[in-house]
C-alpha cells in the first residue's frame, strides 16, 4: 500500500484494519471529502477482513476439535495406566478455557453443547484434574453472561457445584467450584434464588471453616459481596446463627479472609437490631477480640481495610451509635 507512505504496511488482521483507521483519522484536519478508495486498499482491507473470519471461524473449529477429544469414550480399566488420555483431556480444556475468554466463544460453546458436556460428565469425572478444569470452564464462561447463566442454571449445575465447593476430596476442586458458584449467583437474581433454596449461604460457612485457604478467601468475599449487594437476606441470615459461626471464625488463626469476616458481620449489624444484639452476647467476647485485633492491625498498611471493618464494628455495637455514612459504601 504505496500511498499510506514510504514502506508503510499494515498486517492483514484485525490490528492492521484498526491501525489504519487511526492513522487515515489522524491524517485527516477537519472534515474531508470522500476519495474513492484505490483498488488497492479495497483488496487490502478485502483480505484483511477475510484473514478476521477465517481467524473467528478457526477459535469455532478448535473448539470442535477440542469437544471432539472431550466426547470420547472412557478408556477401559487396563488403559487407565497410560496417562496420555488423561492429558489430552486436560490440555482440550486448557485451550477451550482460554478461547472462551472471548464472550463470543463461550456462548459459541453453549451452542455446541460443550457446557452440557461439563455439567453432565466432567464435573463428576473420577479424575480430579478434569473435575475442577470442568469447573472452571463454566465460572469462564458464566461471568458477566446472563445468557449462559440461565442455561446453566436449568441444566442443574448449581446443585452439583455447591456439592463440589462443600465435600469435594480434592482442595482445588473445592476452590474451582466455588468459583463457579460465584459466577452464577452474583448479580444474578435467578442464580440467588437456586442458592439460597440449596442452602448455600451455609456451605459458605462451612467453606470458611475448612482448612484450604483459598477456599476460605473465596466463600468469606463471596458472603460480604452477597450480603452487600442483598440486604434484605441479612435478617434470614442472622437468623441461621452466622454471627456466632463468624466470631469464631475470627478466633482462629489471623489470615487474610478476615478481612472478608469483618466486613460480612458490619453487614450483618447494619440497620438489624437482632445483629447487634447477638454480636453484644457476653460469651461471645467480641468487644475484646476487636479491641485486640485492631491493636494488632494498627501500623499495618496492608491491613487498613480490615482495621477499618474492625473499627466500625465496635463503633455500631459498642458505643450505641452508628458509624459515619452509610458503612458498607465504601
Amino acid at each position: 500500500m504505496s500511498e499510506e507512505g514510504p514502506g508503510r504496511r499494515y498486517p492483514q488482521n484485525l490490528q492492521g484494519v484498526l491501525q489504519l483507521a487511526v492513522d487515515v483519522g489522524s491524517a485527516a484536519e477537519g472534515p474531508q471529502p470522500l476519495a474513492p478508495m484505490s483498488e488497492e486498499r479495497k483488496t487490502w482491507l478485502r483480505d484483511a477482513l477475510s484473514e478476521i473470519g477465517k481467524g473467528q471461524m478457526d477459535e469455532v473449529e478448535q473448539m470442535k476439535l477440542c469437544l471432539k477429544i472431550l466426547r470420547r469414550e472412557e478408556p477401559s480399566d487396563q488403559d487407565r495406566e497410560d496417562e496420555d488420555e488423561e492429558d489430552e483431556r486436560e490440555t482440550a480444556f486448557e485451550t477451550i478455557s482460554e478461547l472462551c475468554e472471548n464472550l463470543d466463544n463461550a456462548r459459541d460453546l453453549m451452542t455446541l453443547g460443550g457446557l452440557e458436556l461439563c455439567v453432565s460428565r466432567y464435573l463428576c469425572h473420577e479424575q480430579s484434574g478434569l473435575r475442577w478444569r470442568a469447573a472452571g470452564l463454566i465460572a469462564t464462561c458464566s461471568q458477566n453472561m446472563p445468557q449462559v447463566q440461565i442455561y446453566l442454571l436449568d441444566i442443574g449445575t448449581l446443585p452439583k457445584l455447591l456439592q463440589m465447593a462443600d465435600a469435594d476430596p480434592h482442595p482445588t476442586v473445592r476452590v474451582k467450584a466455588l468459583y463457579g458458584v460465584s459466577c452464577l449467583v452474583r448479580e444474578q437474581d435467578a442464580g440467588l434464588q437456586a442458592f439460597l433454596s440449596l442452602d448455600g449461604f451455609s456451605v459458605l460457612m462451612r467453606g470458611m471453616q475448612s482448612e484450604n485457604e483459598k477456599l476460605q478467601i473465596k466463600a468469606a468475599f463471596l458472603l460480604l459481596n452477597l450480603l452487600t449487594s442483598h440486604p434484605e437476606q441479612r435478617v434470614a441470615v442472622v437468623s441461621m446463627g452466622m454471627v456466632q459461626q463468624l466470631v469464631s471464625v475470627l478466633r482462629t488463626a489471623h489470615s487474610p479472609f478476615h478481612e472478608h469476616v469483618l466486613g460480612a458481620l458490619c453487614c450483618l449489624v447494619e440497620d438489624c437490631p437482632q445483629g447487634r444484639k447477638d454480636c453484644r452476647e457476653a460469651a461471645l467476647g467480641l468487644q475484646q477480640l476487636l479491641k485486640e485485633r485492631a491493636k494488632e492491625l494498627q501500623g499495618k498498611e496492608e491491613c487498613e481495610e480490615e482495621l477499618d471493618f474492625c473499627e466500625r464494628l465496635r463503633t455500631m455495637c459498642f458505643t450505641g451509635r452508628q458509624a459515619d455514612g452509610n458503612g458498607m459504601d465504601r
